[in-house]
């Protein structure tokens, strides 16, 4: 009396190929595939034959494993470079995929598992949080205006100063490093700017002396902007930058 036998259903043929070559312990790149081809083989013909779908599809890698291992029997060919090929290359690249695409599977499956155990809530926000708004309006009191742009006016007033050549200080052996102080240039421009009540930003920064006063005059003007004490204003792409006094 015959014993039945029920076969481990595989997804596919490469899914079998892969099955057998971690059940013979071999290397992936070096299969040995006579005996690889006698196990498929054999697996071949204890499966059900109906659906022929399926059947088909284990039956075309069968031809490719003989296919393969009548060319390994053959004198091996030479390439362009001088190498020889091997006929289990496309096979060995089109496990190596399928084993990739497999253990990926597996992880978006396990996070799949994972995310069923995760708990959300709706947020809830105090009222007080909720009502809050900012004392300024940033977007509204900066307009137009951005730091790429500040930043290209800085730039063209600090090639001004380079290409400007002091008569005085062109003569001295050794330039001494001036101190700035931030709290007078603070002082200076508020009162500047009282005072003009608006004005282009090339003018406040042609006045300064020197690199470090205008670099020191560029960072008051952003404490201030920062701060709603003037509103910077520009018309359009590249045209002057008008600075309006916001201080009463």
């Amino acid at each position: 009396m015959a014993i039945p036998v029920k076969l481990q259903v595989f997804e596919g043929p490469l899914d079998l190929l892969l099955h057998l070559i971690e059940k013979n312990k071999v290397n992936i790149y070096d299969i040995p595939i006579v005996t690889i081809t006698e196990q498929y083989l054999e697996y071949i013909r204890g499966m059900d034959t109906e659906d022929m779908n399926v059947m088909s599809e284990f039956l075309v890698m069968a031809a490719t494993l003989l296919d393969i291992k009548c060319r390994m029997l053959l004198p091996a060919q030479v390439n362009e470079e001088g190498e020889e090929e091997d006929p289990r290359t496309e096979l060995v690249q089109r496990l190596l995929e399928y084993k990739l695409y497999k253990y990926m599977s597996f992880e978006l499956k396990d996070m799949q598992a994972d995310a069923q155990h995760a708990m959300y809530k709706e947020p809830t926000l105090p009222p007080e949080v909720a009502d809050y708004k900012p004392p300024l309006d940033y977007e509204e009191l900066i307009g137009d205006m951005t730091l790429n742009k500040l930043n290209e006016i800085f730039r063209q007033m600090m090639k001004r100063t380079v290409d400007r050549v002091d008569p005085i200080r062109s003569r001295f052996g050794k330039i001494e490093k001036d101190e700035i102080d931030h709290d007078a240039k603070e002082a200076y421009i508020l009162n500047y700017i009282t005072m003009c009540k608006e004005f282009r930003f090339r003018e406040l920064l042609e006045k300064q002396k020197s690199k470090m006063e205008m670099i020191v005059s560029f960072m008051v003007v952003l404490e201030l902007m920062k701060l709603g004490k003037i509103t910077i204003r520009q018309d359009k792409m590249f045209d002057e930058i008008y600075i309006t006094s916001n201080v009463l």
